[in-house]
């Protein structure tokens, strides 16, 4: 039984999105009325089985391609298993044990069986239920039966989600299969990024959607319904954002941070970027303030920086020198989305056209983009100043992934009496045979708060 196509249902914005940079109307939307466009749970849930449909029937080739016989991902009770919800449908596991395995079952096809607590419908649906059968036994037998070269678990990755096996669910699956099996065990870590970084075409809208509902969330944050200059926290606008968010009904994956540049102000630094602002920071007339901000929602993630300008008593635009800074941005953003980047290019390549670039005109410049998808920091293709320097084999870049275009320039502004001034930016794209596209326009202008 295949659930009815959600594709008519409001969640997918389409009138929420603008198509070009040219266009206002809906974009002008606050965040509330984009959000009365997503869906109640349940559509939620029905949606993204959907989509699992489609990411199981991709998952043989994938397994093929990277040596995998089996793949067994563990969940357990108050340790969830990040892979749980991209792999089973997206519903709360609360079983001690709940273990899904994909097995290459040559001829046969993908053999998929789950080995949970509990006997539920929604899991008939994409796995083979074993009934009161003991997980030990059942593994044991697919182990004898098929006898894959290699079984692939969350272990040994860089990255928590491909090394998210607790020591002892590696324990039990080792006495489960065997110390025979167990001499087969390997990282399921290649399989796991291409699984996750595999995009697709069904969740374009709902993803579109997404950015333009952290774009109108930032949008209030960032202006004068929220911050009145002299008196508004750095931390009362990180506390709007939360409440924001519960009222909306989404989650974010990270703690929403701000930056303030003030003329005459010391920049200071962390880890080589602007350091973020302390909450009992009084946001002023002059000041430059960033957000770093993103949302969670049906299993996808942003993550957006956009930066506005506290206009001085008699002002109406922000100053000269810091319109060029933006503009300065945004050149880097051109090259590299459009001139540098295309599907399978090497990340080193890209990231050392962009820079050669900015060298040569003149524009102090930092990249440290990465990818978005199941993870606001996904796994991927990263161009980042930090994977340029590392002396593992580049990445590639693949058609159709999502990435945070996430950089900055630093510009020297005379209103501001030669001061640096840091423009940081980050934005949402998809990869297409022309380079990267945003999923709403970018940042054209300062936000202005009067």
């Amino acid at each position: 039984m295949r659930f009815p196509t959600w594709a008519a249902l409001p969640l997918l914005f389409l009138s929420a999105c603008a198509t070009s940079s040219g266009t206002q109307g809906p974009r002008a939307e606050g965040s509330a009325a984009v959000a009365s466009r997503l869906l109640p749970w349940s559509q939620q849930i029905a949606l993204r089985e959907q989509w699992l449909e489609q990411r199981h029937a991709r998952l043989l080739d994938m397994m093929r391609r990277h040596g995998v016989g089996m793949w067994i991902i563990h969940n357990e009770e108050f340790h969830d298993d990040p892979l749980t919800e991209h792999v089973a449908p997206p519903r709360p596991y609360a079983g001690n044990r709940d273990i899904f395995v994909f097995v290459d079952a040559g001829a046969e096809g993908l053999k998929r069986v789950a080995l949970t607590g509990y006997h539920d419908v929604a899991l008939e649906r994409f796995f083979e239920l074993p009934g009161e059968r003991a997980p030990r036994e059942v593994l044991a037998e697919l182990e004898a039966r098929y006898q894959p070269k290699t079984i692939a678990l969350g272990i040994g990755g860089k990255r928590g989600v491909t090394r998210s096996l607790t020591r002892d669910g590696y324990a039990f699956l080792a006495e489960a299969l065997g110390s025979a099996a167990e001499a087969r065990f390997v990282s399921a870590a290649p399989l796991i990024e291409e699984y996750l970084d595999t995009r697709l075409p069904d969740e374009w809208e709902t993803y579109r959607g997404l950015v333009a509902l952290t774009e109108s969330v930032v949008k209030e944050a960032l202006s004068s319904s929220v911050i009145t200059p002299g008196r508004t926290t750095v931390g009362e606008v990180r506390r709007w954002l939360y409440d924001r968010l519960w009222a909306l009904g989404v989650r974010t994956w990270f703690q929403p941070d701000l930056r303030v540049q003030r003329k005459g102000g010391a920049a200071t630094t962390s880890r080589g970027f602007l350091a973020t602002a302390t909450e009992d920071v009084v946001i002023e007339r002059g000041d430059l303030v960033h957000v770093d901000f993103g949302i969670t929602y049906m299993g996808l993630n942003t993550d957006w920086q956009k930066m506005a300008y506290v206009l001085r008593e008699g002002e109406t635009d922000a100053p000269e020198g810091l319109k060029r800074a933006l503009d300065n941005t945004r050149a880097l953003q051109d090259v590299l989305m459009l001139q540098a980047s295309r599907p399978g290019r090497s990340v080193a390549d890209v990231y050392d056209e962009t820079m050669a670039a900015m060298k040569q005109r003149g524009i102090e410049a930092m990249v440290y983009s990465h990818p978005l998808g199941a993870q606001g920091h996904a796994l991927g293709a990263s161009i980042d100043f930090r994977s340029a320097a590392r002396k593992e084999e580049p990445k590639l870049l693949r058609d159709g992934s999502y990435i945070a275009i996430e950089l900055n320039t630093a510009t020297v502004v005379p209103e501001w009496e030669g001061q640096k001034v840091f423009v940081m930016e980050e934005d949402p794209a998809y990869l297409t045979k022309e380079g990267w596209k945003f999923f709403v326009p970018r940042q054209d202008a300062y936000y202005l708060i009067r």
